[in-house]
């Protein structure tokens, strides 16, 4: 019975260490060479969709730690993704409590709005509080 009850800790604790992992590795930059038009987060896509369905699963204690560890190995100045994580946490929070039967069609659209507002933040803080050149090309 305490193996089972290990066993089912580690799997709760998955998308915690899935976060961390992906924080701590640049797994992001492996992706851009295979997709060079679309480039996304994955920790992003990981913090809406646990946030959304199993809040309890990412405290945000945790998504702020993992944008500042990812922070620190991108080379961003710190707090940029930390922020960026929260305002995706905060949207998914504020769209689990405000809608009563979720669809796949308003998960979606409130996640490319959660991803349009994090990246704008963050661009715009990068852009003016930051010696980073952020090109379009």
């Amino acid at each position: 019975m305490a193996k089972l009850n290990l066993t089912r800790k580690i799997i709760n604790l998955g998308p915690l260490i899935l976060l961390y992992y992906i924080s701590i590795s640049e797994i992001d930059t492996h992706f851009e060479n295979y997709f060079e038009i679309l480039s996304f987060n994955i920790q992003l896509i990981i913090i809406y969709f646990w946030v959304s369905k199993r809040p309890e699963a990412l405290g945000s204690g945790h998504i702020f730690f993992a944008g500042m560890i990812n922070d620190v190995v991108v080379g961003f100045p710190l707090g940029l993704s930390s922020l960026s994580y929260l305002i995706v946490s905060l949207v998914a929070t504020y769209v689990k409590n405000m809608t009563v039967n979720t669809r796949i069609t308003t998960d979606w659209f409130t996640f490319f709005i959660a991803i349009f507002f994090s990246n704008l933040i963050l661009f715009i803080l990068l852009s003016k509080f930051s010696e980073i050149t952020v090109s379009v090309t």
